[in-house]
């Protein structure tokens, strides 16, 4: 096959390359076709042709052998319709004695050819094929005998007419195989017109999009289920997640760009503190040190989830999370940062586990705690309440914080998007946690509802399919 493909160009269109393959691939089976066809012709039309020489014999033996008397040349030659009867005129007859001398001939077209078999050869017809004055012929030898006479009869029948047929036949095969190559010509290359119409206009629609960008969508449909439509439905899925990818590309060099500056600022002000004052007076050291390392692990937290957030990963349909475990463990790890936040976990129905990683439910409910914590004028109280059904489980994580008032509320997901109560509080974070909560949610298709009352608390429903 390889073979094969190496004999188109590469620098030939595919239009050719159909067009050429399917003339050649019609080309060769017309002619096997048409060899099989000769041949057998052949091999049924000259056995026809000694069939025939041989019934010709054999009429004139038995015409011979009925003969009570022996009969002339004169009485042969005035019989004629005994060989418009028996012979064609392309036949020759003759009788020879055991001498060799010809005793009778009927018709002249071809010399004689010499007898050199025996009597018990004779008695059983010899039947040759011969070329006799530049001519191909069946030669038939039979012994005849009569009451009076006992010779060899030779017939001798041209194939002139089965050669002629053969030459029409294969010039027939022969015009016609050239007009079918034409025409399969003509017709692939109409063919593969229509059949690559739809990958010029893809490949038109791609470099469309190469020179004018994502912005230059699609101008093509194609509803036909076939392979084509498999690729042009690849190919829109592919440049889908490829725009995707970009665009989460730019909003991370925007975001990166916009929110790392100010802490970058910041540390550099404090660094040019302390390189003129600090360097003597240890309280703006110190003050500046612990701003600067503020800052850091600001910037660390922040680069790290906006990488989460612009990092792609496939959803693992078969991970399982013991939800009991991950809020113990949330908890635990926030009960340390925060000694003062009282964590209540209640648990009702028989114990399920979710379609998520364990790693992705910590982290939606960490963000989803973490803020109930810190956006809170009170001593905080997180409540959290876990129901447990047949197909499904719902998560209810209630806060006693500052609350959302309701034209914020369809904002809280947005990256970055703090409401200005909590730009006030020492504690907020980046800005970017409920977003990769609201992305981990729809990766793992949970459904989330939020309801908020400003100054009494914000409760999050969460609701997760069970395996």
């Amino acid at each position: 096959m390889n073979k094969v493909i190496k004999l188109f160009p590469n620098n030939q269109s595919l239009k050719k390359k159909w067009t050429i393959s399917t003339a050649i691939v019609i080309f060769i089976s017309y002619a096997a076709i048409c060899s099989v066809i000769y041949i057998a012709l052949y091999s049924w039309l000259i056995q026809n042709e000694e069939n025939n020489a041989i019934r010709t014999a054999d009429d004139l033996t038995s015409f011979f052998n009925s003969q009570d008397d022996w009969i002339s040349v004169q009485d042969i030659q005035k019989n004629t319709g005994l060989s418009k009867a028996i012979l064609n005129q392309s036949q020759t007859v003759r009788i020879f004695n055991f001498d060799g001398y010809e005793i009778i001939r009927i018709n002249n077209v071809n010399s004689a050819v010499p007898l050199e078999a025996s009597y018990a050869q004779l008695d059983n017809m010899i039947v040759s094929k011969e070329e006799v004055d530049q001519e191909e012929v069946y030669v038939v030898n039979k012994l005849i005998k009569t009451q009076d006479f006992t010779g060899i009869l030779q017939l001798i029948h041209p194939l002139s007419t089965f050669h002629s047929m053969m030459q029409y036949i294969l010039t027939t095969m022969l015009i016609a195989g050239f007009g079918a190559i034409l025409l399969a010509g003509f017709v692939g290359y109409y063919l593969a017109n229509i059949l690559i119409r739809p990958l010029q206009d893809l490949r038109d629609s791609m470099l469309s999009i190469q020179k004018k960008g994502f912005e230059e969508k699609i101008n093509f449909s194609y509803d036909a289920d076939d392979e084509i439509g498999d690729l042009l439905k690849l190919y829109v899925s592919m440049m889908a997640d490829l725009e995707n990818s970009f665009a989460k590309q730019q909003q991370f060099v925007s975001d990166a760009s916009h929110e790392l500056r100010t802490p970058i600022q910041a540390i550099e002000g404090h660094l040019s503190l302390i390189k003129r004052w600090g360097k003597n007076d240890p309280d703006v050291l110190e003050e500046s040190l612990n701003t600067s390392l503020v800052e850091v692990i600001r910037m660390k937290k922040m680069i790290e989830e906006l990488l989460n957030l612009a990092r792609k990963e496939e959803r693992d349909i078969e991970a399982e999370a013991n939800v009991r475990n991950v809020l113990s463990s949330v908890k635990d790890e926030l009960q340390i940062i925060y000694p003062e936040a009282i964590v209540n976990i209640a648990e009702n129905g028989e114990e399920k586990q979710p379609n998520i990683t364990e790693n992705a439910l910590a982290q939606i409910l960490r963000n989803i705690i973490e803020n109930g914590i810190r956006y809170n004028d009170k001593s905080p109280v997180i409540d959290i309440d876990v129901h447990y059904l047949t197909e499904s489980i719902f998560l209810t994580i209630r806060d006693n914080g500052i609350g959302i008032s309701n034209d914020n509320l369809p904002f809280i997901f947005d990256r970055f998007y703090r409401v200005d109560v909590s730009r006030e509080n020492i504690g907020g974070g980046t800005g970017l946690g409920l977003s990769i909560t609201k992305m981990l949610s729809e990766k793992y298709q949970i459904e989330m509802d939020v309801t908020s009352t400003v100054g009494k608390g914000t409760t999050f429903t969460l609701k997760f399919t069970v395996s």
